[in-house]
């Protein structure tokens, strides 16, 4: 924690103190304006993504595109595998066990409630790891799984990684951006479909992708155009996997609040995925 403004670091004089040594009157000194970052303009300006409010609309509008539901606590139970090559695809974010999530979330539960009903697969979840393979895991992994998603200890578990793998960092990225709620939804949902890893089509990519076209609002961008930007990257991305080819969760969603200048997610929200239609008022 850094030093409250009345007290000097240890070896420096104190404002106060330098000034008397010059002979100088304090009122006689004017102080500098500080310059408010990125982070303090918009929060400035509404409530971010990390607003329990704003995050509850995250939650239900990724929930939309990854469980045609807005009940997202209902997918803690959520299992399948959606042949999109990265195995088991579970839970609140699709956490999935050829991606190294997974294997991180049943870790932590197992930190958090040794002997758990997921404890005894770790070793196959490390051996699935960066593959389809469902070796070790099936026939009952699934059953397990939704056992386990009765357990507030799981849920809990589930909420903690989501945040500190994906929420977590989407908004503090956004919000060093200068954008606002939508802009940093933008950056969550695409940290949740592709993670942010070296690949062209992870996150980072994407941004970088969006640099190339426009500049965010912290870098004295036009916030619509940068995220104009983003967007297109963000398709480019999608369309790069047959799996995640259907880019209506931008086109008929996130664009639709872009086009009408909501960006702060102020409800109501109307909006569709994969043509099924959704609002929140």
């Amino acid at each position: 924690m850094s030093p409250s403004s009345d007290t000097p670091r240890p070896g420096r004089l104190s404002r106060r103190t330098a000034l008397t040594l010059l002979g100088t009157s304090l009122a006689a000194v004017p102080l500098l304006s500080a310059v408010p970052s990125p982070a303090a303009e918009v929060s400035r300006r509404g409530r971010g993504l990390d607003d329990p409010a704003k995050k509850e609309i995250a939650m239900k509008l990724v929930s939309s595109a990854e469980n045609s539901s807005l009940d997202w606590k209902a997918q803690y139970k959520y299992i399948e595998d959606i042949g999109d090559g990265r195995g088991y695809t579970a839970g609140i974010i699709g956490f999935c066990s050829g991606t190294g999530d997974m294997l991180d979330l049943v870790e932590l539960y197992k930190d958090r409630k040794p002997g758990n009903v997921l404890a005894p697969y770790l070793l196959a979840l490390r051996r699935v790891n960066g593959s389809d393979s469902h070796e070790g895991l099936d026939p009952h992994f699934s059953g397990d799984w939704r056992t386990a998603a009765r357990d507030q200890v799981f849920q809990q578990a589930q909420n903690d990684e989501r945040d500190r793998v994906y929420f977590n960092p989407a908004v503090e990225q956004g919000k060093a951006d200068g954008l606002r709620a939508l802009g940093q939804f933008a950056y969550y949902d695409a940290f949740v479909m592709h993670g942010d890893g070296s690949d062209a089509t992870s996150f980072r990519n994407i941004r970088r992708r969006a640099l190339r076209q426009a500049q965010p609002p912290a870098e004295g961008g036009d916030e619509k155009e940068y995220l104009d930007a983003f967007l297109d990257a963000r398709v480019w991305a999608m369309k790069q996997e047959e799996a995640h080819s259907d880019t209506s969760r931008v086109d008929t969603a996130q664009r639709v609040f872009l086009r009408a200048g909501n960006f702060d997610l102020e409800p109501p929200l109307d909006w569709k995925v994969y043509g099924d239609s959704y609002h929140i008022d």
